[in-house]
This record gives structure tokens, C-alpha cells and sequence, in this order.
């Protein structure tokens, strides 16, 4: 099997660890969940010779080409919508038989079928087991899996851990679960397995950043560090190797390499040898007991956690809503969305699948553009901006002219302003900020549209931009299913710092930061329909309670 050459990199000086969130959706503060659960691992049964030899021979069937990154160029680099889903007639097949609820399983299932690797580096005689860390959790689509199964044939994944258990269990793979800091835990439970080497998802952001630095320094010097970038198409570093200034100088860069790196995906083996040592078995309970979270953010029963159910929305993405896309998306009132996002946030749902299937529906052609430069383009700047900007989720990290015009308007008179607890409560004058702000707490998720609108007005209603940009990123992060990712922050660095946007004309409070308005919303939209739709739970208890997030 040929694994997109640039999609890993051989790191044998750094380590990078995913940032997830807990399988039933727990919106989580990003350092919360990341001090309690950390990792997962599985066993290799590849001996350490043909490890290494996979690792430094390119011409071996893993086709691996490595680029470390020196310390000088590695440390620069660190510088909800409507889910209402379901009803809708399925569409009908150019031959008028309408798909089958599951086709697009199935359809995933036979295309990868022969991309199966029909051989293997395996020496039966196991040296040494190889420890894995992979952020993405569904077995399907997932390249760093990909690739760790040509070193082991074994992954295991956080987040969705019940259903990733059993497709596991499904394949003969073994897996541990580690509760603690990774500094203090990983090193030891690597050398006493011995592990001959490290597998891992990328992900940009400072926690997951700050784990790298403490792991290294721990584990054994010989053991190989494997990053594979299953969080985007185009792996981050092959895309740019620059803070990028917006999507214009980004796209070029992304389209120029998706032929590459949008290839097929194959399928996960069932690992031919069983591991010579069991597993401890999970209690799920005690794991979901024992965790710090806030648990006074309710679930949502709306979004199935699991890559089977992040395979489900996506069918019906493409059989009800892709169409729509492109005309209707910023319309919170249609459901056009593809509400895809808690999936692919928690790594349950690859993006270079959605990508693939997307782009065979042929008659919504536009719409698939349009889905495309979001999913892709759009989300793929938001991880170059996390990656290379330190300062990711803080005004220090707007551009001069941004903190510039934010500091000349700062004592600007505001003509409401409001507290964390009357916004997180929807307490506020202007009812389409409030039915959204109750969409956010009752869904786990706000309309893309009405998000820009929520964070802008927290910044006019607050008083300074630092503390508005306080607010919206501890509401999101806090109340969203897609809450601590790259995309999250930049959403709110956009809509209150400018970031990836250009000066306005000069307003009060704003600057030269892009404006909008109530009036602004009844041009594109039906805003009474969208209040009258969360009006009836201004009444309801759980806003009526101080700590109204205990009731749901």
C-alpha cells in the first residue's frame, strides 16, 4: 500500500498528541479534559529490524520519506447549526431506485476493499512492541492508523471509545487506556512495554504542544517519533510553511497539492498474530465517573457519537442538504448545513472521506465547491494560524492594524453592556442573540451564520475586547460539540480581532473591524422565524434557574 509520502514525518527529536474530548460530547474546557484522560495505545508485531528498516528505506512498500524539521524552523512554528436531520423523501437514483438507509457504508466498504495491502514487513518473532498515540478515533479513513498498521497492524484511538473498542475487539487489536499526565505516565508505560516506536495525529493546538515538550524528555532516545497528519487533507506542514494571511493566499497552496494527497483510502486488516499480552478490560462507567469535567453541561441526543454515526450524517448530508449548500447555507432557518463538525472535531469522521464522497455527486456541483473551500481550504487556515501563531485565542495574536484600531476604540461608550452570566444565560436586549445563544446551550452547536453575529455583538457589548474575546471563546468552548479546535478559535479571532479579514470603515467600539447588525440579519434572513423558534424556552425553567445548565 502507498501512504501519501509527505502525509508522515519521522520526529526524533519532538512528539505530537491530539487534543479530544470524551465520546458522549462533553463540551470541555481545553485544558480540563487533557490533565485527566490522555492516551491509548496497542501492541506491534513488528520486530524492531523491520521497524527500522520501514522507518529508513524508501523504497519499501511503506514508501516512507521523511523531513525532520530542525529545532530553529520547529520551534518558529510555534510562534451548532440546525442538527434537524432526519424526514425528507431520499432522493432518487438516475435509475429511480432510492438509496437504501447505510448505502454509503457499504458503498465506503467496497470501494477500499482492494486497496487492502496484500503484504506485509512482519517477523513473526516479535523484539519489541510499538506504542501508538493517535488522535483520530474511527478505524476507517484515518491515515495515521494507515500508516501504524504497516509498523503494527494496531491502533487504538481516543474519543468514541466504546465503538472504536469494539471495532478493535473486531480486528484482534489489543488496546490500554492511560489516565494521568502524559509526562509522568507515558515514559514509564513505554519503556516497561517496550515499545520500539511512537505514532501520532497532529493537532496544533498549545496543550497538545506543551505534552510534546515534557513527553520528550522522558522517553527512551532510541525509540522513533511517526507524526501523521490525519486532521486535514494537505498535512499542515506540507501546506505552508508560514503564517498564512487569509484563505486568498492559502488556496493556491492547498488546491496545487489536493491531487496528491486526496487518494483513496484502504481499510484497516485484522492483525494476522495475536498479542502474547492481554489488555486490562475498561470499565466505562468508572472511566466516565472518575473524569473532571463539567457536568453541568447536559448532552445532546441529536448527534451519535462513533464514525458510524458521523457516517450516518453524512448520508444524509449528501442525500438531503449538499444541494442546498451552496445558496442556502447562510440562511439558519434552511437546513443546509452539513452538521458535521462534532464528528470531525473529535476525529470520528475523516475529512478526506467527507471530501471524497462529496465530490462524487455530480449535480450539485456548486454546492460541492462551496462545501469543499469550507471543509478544506477554511478549516485547513485554521490549523496554519494555531500552528504558527502562539497566540492563537488572545488579542497579542490579532495583526498591528487590528490591535491598533481595537486599543484606539477601547473606551469607547458602549450603549449596553452585559456580564458573562447574563450572556451565557441569553440575557440580553436583542432577541436573535438570544434564541441563538439558546441554540448554542440546548443543541451543543450555533448556526455558522449566527456565530459571527454572537461573537461581534459580545464585543460591543462588553467592556474591551479582551474580555469579549474572553467570553466567546469560554462560551464555545464550554457549550459547543466542536468547542477547543483550531476552527473555534479562529471563528472568534475573526469575528472580534479581524484575523483573516481586511479594515472596514471606522465605527465606534469596532474600529476598522467588520461590522454587523440586526437590520444587517432581517436583509439575509427571516429573523422572526429563527426567534419564534427558540422563544418558547425563554419561559423555561432552565433559564429561569441560576445554574440552568444542571437541568439539561
Amino acid at each position: 500500500m502507498n501512504v501519501t509520502k509527505r502525509r508522515k514525518r519521522h520526529i526524533l527529536t519532538s512528539f505530537r498528541w491530539h487534543s479530544c474530548s470524551w465520546p458522549s460530547f462533553l463540551p470541555l474546557g481545553e485544558a480540563t479534559f487533557h490533565r485527566k484522560l490522555f492516551s491509548t495505545s496497542l501492541y506491534i508485531i513488528y520486530s524492531r529490524r523491520a521497524l527500522l528498516r520501514a522507518i529508513s528505506d524508501p523504497n519499501t512498500l511503506l514508501h516512507y520519506s521523511s523531513r525532520p524539521m530542525s529545532a530553529n524552523k520547529r520551534n518558529l512554528k510555534r510562534q451548532r447549526e440546525s442538527p434537524d436531520s432526519a424526514g425528507g423523501k431520499q432522493p432518487k437514483l438516475a435509475g429511480g431506485r432510492a438509496r437504501e438507509s447505510g448505502w454509503l457504508l457499504k458503498e465506503v466498504t467496497s470501494s477500499a476493499e482492494h486497496l487492502k495491502p496484500k503484504n506485509c514487513l512482519v517477523n513473526k518473532k516479535p523484539q519489541k512492541h510499538c506504542f501508538l498515540c493517535i488522535g483520530a478515533v474511527c478505524v476507517p479513513d484515518n491515515w495515521a492508523l494507515i500508516y501504524a498498521q504497516q509498523l503494527a497492524l494496531y491502533a487504538f484511538m481516543l474519543k468514541g471509545l466504546r465503538e472504536v473498542a469494539k471495532e478493535c475487539n473486531s480486528l484482534d487489536i489489543k488496546f490500554h487506556l492511560l489516565s494521568g499526565e502524559p509526562g509522568q505516565n507515558l515514559a514509564s508505560f513505554v519503556k516497561k512495554w517496550k515499545f520500539g516506536a511512537v505514532v501520532t495525529d497532529f493537532n496544533p493546538l498549545r496543550i497538545p504542544l506543551q505534552w510534546i515538550e515534557t513527553v520528550k524528555k522522558h522517553l527512551p532516545a532510541d525509540v522513533p517519533f511517526i507524526q501523521v497528519d490525519a486532521h486535514n487533507v494537505v498535512p499542515c506542514w506540507e501546506a505552508s510553511e508560514n503564517l498564512e494571511y487569509g484563505a486568498r493566499t492559502i488556496r493556491g497552496k492547498i488546491t496545487k497539492l489536493l491531487p496528491e494527497f486526496l487518494s483513496e483510502i484502504p481499510l484497516v486488516n485484522t492483525h494476522p498474530h495475536s498479542a502474547s499480552r492481554a489488555a486490562e478490560p475498561v470499565d466505562w462507567e468508572e472511566v466516565l465517573s472518575s473524569l473532571e469535567v463539567d457536568r453541568s453541561v447536559g448532552e445532546v441526543d441529536w448527534a451519535q457519537p462513533g464514525s458510524c454515526g458521523g457516517m450516518a450524517m453524512l448520508e444524509s448530508f449528501i442525500e438531503q442538504r449538499l444541494r442546498l449548500f451552496a445558496t442556502q447555507r447562510n440562511n439558519p432557518n434552511c437546513d443546509a448545513l452539513s452538521h458535521l463538525s462534532p464528528w470531525i472535531h473529535t476525529g470520528q469522521l475523516s475529512v478526506q472521506r467527507v471530501v471524497k464522497q462529496v465530490k462524487r455527486e455530480k449535480n450539485a456541483s456548486e454546492s460541492v465547491a462551496s462545501f469543499i473551500e469550507e471543509l478544506v481550504v477554511r478549516r485547513e487556515l485554521a490549523d496554519n494560524f494555531c500552528f504558527y501563531n502562539h497566540n492563537y485565542d488572545n488579542i497579542s495574536g490579532a495583526y498591528d492594524w487590528a490591535k491598533k484600531t481595537l486599543q484606539d476604540h477601547a473606551k469607547d461608550r458602549r450603549q449596553y453592556l452585559y456580564t458573562k452570566e447574563q450572556l451565557e444565560n441569553a440575557k440580553t436586549h436583542d432577541q436573535l442573540w438570544n434564541a441563538a445563544q439558546r441554540q448554542l446551550v440546548l443543541e451543543g452547536k450555533m448556526h455558522g451564520f449566527l456565530r459571527m453575529y454572537w461573537a461581534k455583538k459580545i464585543l460591543e457589548w462588553t467592556a474591551s475586547p479582551e474580555e469579549a474575546l474572553s467570553i466567546a471563546i469560554y462560551l464555545n468552548d464550554r457549550l459547543s460539540l466542536d468547542g477547543c479546535d483550531p476552527n473555534g478559535y479562529v471563528g472568534c479571532m475573526w469575528s472580534i480581532c479581524g484575523i483573516h479579514d481586511q479594515g472596514w470603515a471606522e465605527r465606534t467600539i469596532f474600529g476598522k473591524i467588520r461590522f454587523m447588525n440586526y437590520a444587517g440579519c432581517k436583509r439575509k434572513f427571516d429573523v422572526a422565524q429563527f426567534e419564534k423558534k427558540y422563544v418558547a424556552i425563554k419561559e423555561n425553567s432552565i433559564f429561569q434557574s441560576k445554574n440552568f445548565n444542571t437541568l439539561l
